[in-house]
This record gives C-alpha cells, sequence and structure tokens, in this order.
C-alpha cells in the first residue's frame, strides 16, 4: 500500500515544469487570439467561446478520472500520456481548418492538460521528500504563476508577430521537448486495490477540504479579475488590447514572485500555512472591494493596489496549498486527492468566470435599454462607460462578499479540525 518513487534526477523537475507552464498559459493566453480565429475561422459566439470554454470543460472534468487512473497505472505514466496527448492536440489546433475542428482539438488539449497536472502534482508528492518536497511544489506554484501571469501579454505579441495559429505552435514546441526528456521522471506508483473515481471519501478530512476552498476564491477573487479587467479598461477608458494587457503585469508580477518567497518565510521563520491563507483571504477580499475605484471619472492609477492585492492573494498559498492537501491523504489516494483538488480549482475558475460574465452582461442590459449597443459594452466596447463601471462595481462586491464567506468556512475547517487523524 506504501508509495514506491525512485529518487529524482536533477532534470526531473525542471522537465515537469516545463510541460505544466503550458497548460496555465493556454488558460489565460489563448482567448487573445480569438478576433484572429474569428477573422479566419468565423465568428459564430457559441463555437468560438468553446475555444477557450472546451479546453476549461474537459480539464475540469477529467482530472477526477485521471486521479483514478494515475492511482492505478502510475503517476508517471499518466504524466508522460498527457503530455503526448496535449502535443497532439496542439498541432491539431494550430493545423484546424475550421472552429468545429478546432474545438474538437481543445477539448482533447484539456483532456491532455488533465492529465498532466494531476499526474505532476502526484510525482511531486511522492517521488521528494522535506525541504526538497516543499521547494518543489514551491517552485511548481512559481511555474503556474509565471504561465498564468505572463499568457496573455505572450500570447499577444505571438499573435501579432506570427498569426493566431502560432499560439498553439508555441505550446507544442515546449511538450516536445518535455515528451523527449520525460525519461528523467522518475517512477511514482502505488500498489492499491479498485478504488473510485470520485473519492468524495478525502473531503471527510477537514485538512483536506479547507485547502480545496483555497483555490476555489482565488478563482472568484483573481483569475475573474484577470480574465475581464482588460476589457473593463477598454470598456471604461477606451484603452486598446496592448495597453490593457501591460496594464495586467501589475496583478500578475506578484504571483510569479509570491510562491518561492512564501516557501522561504514558511521554513525560516515557521510561518505556518493557516497564517499564510488568512493574508491570501484578506488580500484576495480588499482587492476585490478595491475594484470600486475604477470608474471614468477617476484615475486608472487607483486602482494599481487592488491589482496588487489579488495578485499577492493568489499568489501567496499557490503550489504550497498542493502540498499541504496532499498531506493530508493517504499515499495511495494521492492521485485521486490530486484529481479532486484540481477538478475543485479548475471547475471554480470556469464557473466563476462564467458567472462574472453573465452577471456583468445581466447588469449592463438592466442599464442600457439598446440591446446592441448592451452587448458591445459589456463585451468591453466604447458607448457606455459609466454603465459598465457601474455593473463592475456590484460584481466585485459580490465576489468580496462570497471570498470572505469561503475564508469563514477555511477558517472554521481547520480550527474544528485540529488534531484530527489523516483520513
Amino acid at each position: 500500500m506504501a508509495a514506491s518513487p525512485s529518487t529524482p534526477s536533477r532534470w526531473a523537475l525542471p522537465v515537469i515544469l516545463a510541460a505544466q507552464l503550458v497548460i496555465p498559459l493556454s488558460i489565460a493566453g489563448t482567448a487573445v487570439a480569438l478576433p484572429g480565429i474569428a477573422g479566419q475561422l468565423g465568428s459564430d459566439p457559441g463555437p468560438l467561446q468553446w475555444v477557450v470554454n472546451g479546453f476549461n470543460a474537459a480539464f475540469a472534468v477529467c482530472t477526477l478520472a485521471w486521479g483514478s487512473v494515475a492511482d492505478r497505472a502510475g503517476h508517471d505514466r499518466v504524466f508522460r500520456l498527457g503530455v503526448m496527448i496535449v502535443l497532439i492536440a496542439s498541432l491539431a489546433s494550430a493545423l484546424a481548418p475550421s472552429l468545429l475542428l478546432l474545438d474538437a482539438a481543445r477539448v482533447l488539449a484539456g483532456i491532455g492538460a488533465a492529465a498532466v497536472l494531476t499526474g505532476a502534482t502526484s510525482v511531486l508528492s511522492l517521488a521528494w521528500e522535506g525541504q526538497a518536497r516543499a521547494r518543489a511544489f514551491a517552485t511548481f506554484g512559481t511555474a503556474n504563476g509565471v504561465g498564468l501571469a505572463l499568457g496573455p501579454s505572450v500570447c499577444g505579441a505571438v499573435v501579432q508577430a506570427f498569426g493566431w495559429r502560432a499560439t498553439f505552435w508555441l505550446p507544442a514546441i515546449v511538450l516536445l521537448a518535455a515528451l523527449t526528456a520525460s525519461r528523467v521522471v522518475p517512477e511514482a506508483r502505488v500498489t492499491i486495490e479498485g478504488r473510485r473515481i470520485l473519492d468524495l471519501s478525502l473531503l471527510r478530512n477537514r485538512g483536506y477540504l479547507a485547502m480545496v476552498l483555497v483555490p476555489v476564491a482565488g478563482a472568484v477573487g483573481f483569475v475573474t479579475f484577470l480574465t475581464y479587467l482588460p476589457a473593463a479598461f477598454a470598456a471604461i477608458h477606451n484603452w486598446s488590447a496592448g495597453t490593457s494587457g501591460a496594464m495586467m503585469l501589475i496583478a500578475t508580477l506578484p504571483v510569479i514572485l509570491a510562491p518561492s518567497s512564501t516557501a522561504s518565510l514558511m521554513s525560516r521563520h515557521d510561518v505556518s500555512i493557516g497564517a499564510v491563507v488568512a493574508v491570501s483571504m484578506l488580500c484576495l477580499m480588499a482587492g476585490a472591494a478595491w475594484m470600486l475605484t475604477l470608474a471614468p471619472d477617476r484615475p486608472v492609477a487607483l486602482i494599481v493596489p487592488g491589482m496588487l492585492l489579488i495578485g499577492l492573494g493568489f499568489g501567496l498559498p499557490l503550489g504550497i496549498v498542493d502540498g499541504e492537501a496532499l498531506t493530508h491523504a493517504p499515499a495511495t489516494s494521492s492521485g485521486s486527492a490530486a484529481g479532486l483538488l484540481n477538478f475543485a480549482r479548475i471547475g471554480s475558475e470556469a464557473l466563476a468566470v462564467a458567472a462574472y460574465s453573465a452577471a456583468l452582461t445581466h447588469l449592463v442590459h438592466r442599464t442600457i435599454a439598446d440591446a446592441h449597443l448592451a452587448n458591445r459594452v459589456a463585451a468591453g466596447g466604447p458607448g457606455n462607460p459609466a454603465a459598465y463601471a457601474d455593473a463592475l462595481h456590484t460584481v466585485a462586491l459580490a465576489a468580496a462578499a462570497i471570498v470572505v464567506l469561503l475564508g469563514l468556512l477555511v477558517w472554521a475547517l481547520r480550527r474544528n479540525g485540529r488534531g484530527s487523524a489523516t483520513t
């Protein structure tokens, strides 16, 4: 029943990180290519949005299945298979002659990305120990942060220089290199009996459940604004896509720097994971509420502290939460535990982004009677900056309230779970 990992080589972590980096880069950056895709393959809103949503939906759902498969077949094998699937899907996306085939390729990429993330998280948990394990997860979190942070700007530059198909050629090149070197990824396998794909019994452990809720709060308090603040800058201040993308670096820089700094602080000064999570929740809440400063009659500089706060709130526990969550699960269930955690993370991001968009669009339509104008404004177009700002403020306050509720729930679970045995 015990885990039996081999000793990782010095190149194992870089290979894992290279493959993993593609996933958040794809999530955050693919939307930049949508105008170019629409110009060549068609602008039907449904199929066009599925270029992004198809990946996210498949990614969220398949993390559960891959977790169970990894516990049976081996986490390193699932990681390699995932890299191969995403590589094939990236090539298919780059060559897609129609929106329908592009959507299918993006769904396939989401399926493979779930295997990469689930396998990578489990390998890190089983093949590294002690401080090396903590550093590996902190670096893993930094890689995720870099991908999210640089996704819009990197993909924007690639699209401008080489066209939208290059956004899929780029990950294909990285994944080909990772697949070629993937033999250095150590074996990370456990001997188990039959296990359910969705092992909800893991949620009985309050420490694990608390860690699952932390990325949910990040989805509400950060990912929604990461996705839609560029549209807000365009609608309220008539900024170009390039200027808006550059402005987003203010929110994403803390995501790059915070994970490694947090790991160092925790090891050197005995800072607890509970303290890190508490500060993270406070930053997310305050940053969301700070969005009320974004308005047509106010200077844009006023929103800078809020953008720094949401980036810090998201970045502080990044990667560290994954390591802490898996300490609350048996080694024989590490794949299932990683799958369930990532299902909550990706699923909540997809749900939060969709809910944000729906709520903002509804509020804009309540203010603007002309449906065509309302659609244009809600999408970030010009016409009524005050209406967009009012809708943004309402949605931001709702996001702040949800983060507060999630923070209180995490605190209660950790407080009541102290001293309890691992499931």
